[in-house]
């Protein structure tokens, strides 16, 4: 093998002429000849073809993705926009007035004041005063029983009055005034869920910029599917859906003794091939504040980590087989290069393979909003791997948690 490397030019780059040439001038006899490297190495092929299957049938379908489509704006139908608060009297202040102001011809806030102990009753009120408009829902704390997330927001639901259901937190800033419409335009003829894109707000140091590279690839992941009308998820900060499609699901009952779920199961259950869309235009984005520390972000990951294997047996398979593509391609690579087996080969399926993702990635965070995370995205991929093996082996330790916030 030695005498094979020295044949080949430092300088190749990696045109298709360029890995010809390699190919030529490499030792066949290290891919005939039985041995560990070469099984390490047809498995690391192996993960990339898995790998290119992932980034060409599914991610590019948001790389190429045009909005359809929609309703006219005298078609829209009332909405009622359901908010679960517990202790958010800070961020009621901030951000529900950009909700309240949204433009659009018939709507209701319906806010759930779910056991409040600070000053979220107070402002709630003074804000009712000023709009007609907002409706308050209070839940008293109960000392015989305790309750989610998913109790609060199915008394929200009940209480709401119009039949269009448009669902986010009580941090979470509409991108603008518009926000409303353009989730409510996807309910065409035949639609009952919306996918809409949960953002955080951009804010200095590297852990932000971990936790939006995180919510990203999430969106990622399930706009595609949804486009391969497969949908599996959506996320509580921006989903939209009828209360029909909630009540024949009978609501979060198959799921109600998890903590969280109330977005992600519910439309794992809920959504098919024909009753899905998404929505990706800017105006569509909510933006929420991102956890601050390591711990907090690893307790709301550790906790949302609960729901996947709940999910479909299909959507488990796929979402599984990616995450095993990583460890398989990344790990083989790692071990052919102490090996030093067939360099140059095994360099330019990284670069092939990572030139690719750069391509999906540039396209789509900038339909997302997300540019400025490309740079960093082969760290951030690398870093996320061990973090969600960590909280995974974590969670099989954990002992159950009622609490939803």
């Amino acid at each position: 093998m030695l005498i094979s490397l020295l044949k080949v030019p430092v300088n190749t780059g990696t045109s298709p002429a360029s890995i010809g040439l390699l190919l030529l001038c490499m030792n066949w006899n290290d891919f005939i000849i039985p041995g560990p490297a070469m099984i390490v190495f047809w498995v690391f092929a192996f993960a990339l073809i898995i790998q290119l299957f992932f980034f060409l049938f599914y991610f590019l379908r948001l790389v190429f993705y045009k909005r359809p489509a929609v309703l006219a704006d005298d078609e829209l139908p009332a909405v009622s926009i359901v908010i679960c608060a517990r202790n958010e009297d800070d961020n009621l202040v901030e951000f529900l007035p950009s909700v309240l102001a949204q433009e659009y011809p018939e709507f209701e806030v319906v806010v759930v004041n779910d056991c409040s102990f600070d000053n979220t009753g107070d402002v709630l009120k003074e804000f009712a005063s000023r709009h007609p408009n907002l409706k308050i829902v209070t839940i008293k704390e109960d000392e015989y029983y305790s309750h989610g997330k998913k109790f609060a927001l199915t008394v929200g639901i009940k209480g709401a009055k119009y039949d269009h259901l448009l669902l986010t937190d009580a941090d979470c800033r509409p991108a603008g005034p518009h926000w409303l419409k353009h989730m409510t335009q996807q309910f065409v003829k035949g639609n009952e869920l919306v996918l809409g894109y949960g953002a955080f707000l951009r804010t200095k140091g590297l852990l932000n910029k971990i936790i939006r590279f995180d919510a990203f690839f999430i969106g990622l992941q399930y706009f595609s599917y949804a486009l391969a009308r497969y949908p599996y998820m959506g996320v509580g900060r921006n989903l939209a859906y009828t209360k029909e499609v909630y009540y024949r699901n009978k609501g979060f009952k198959s799921h109600y003794h998890i903590p969280s779920g109330d977005d992600d199961l519910f439309v794992n259950q809920a959504a098919n091939s024909k009753n899905t869309r998404i929505e990706i235009s800017p105006e569509s984005f909510t933006h929420s504040k991102a956890k601050k520390t390591l711990k907090t972000w690893w307790r709301q990951k550790r906790r949302h980590l609960t729901t996947g294997n709940r999910y479909r047996g299909g959507h488990k398979f796929l979402l599984g087989l990616y995450v095993l593509s990583q460890w398989l391609f990344f790990g083989c690579f790692t071990a052919l290069m102490i090996y030093w087996f067939q360099p140059w080969i095994v360099l330019g399926i990284l670069v092939l393979r990572m030139m690719l993702q750069f391509l999906v990635f540039n396209n789509t965070m900038r339909k997302l909003g997300e540019k400025d995370l490309l740079v960093y995205s082969p760290l951030f991929e690398l870093f996320l791997m061990f973090f969600y093996l960590a909280t995974g082996i974590a969670r099989i330790f954990q002992r159950r948690n009622k609490r939803w916030k």
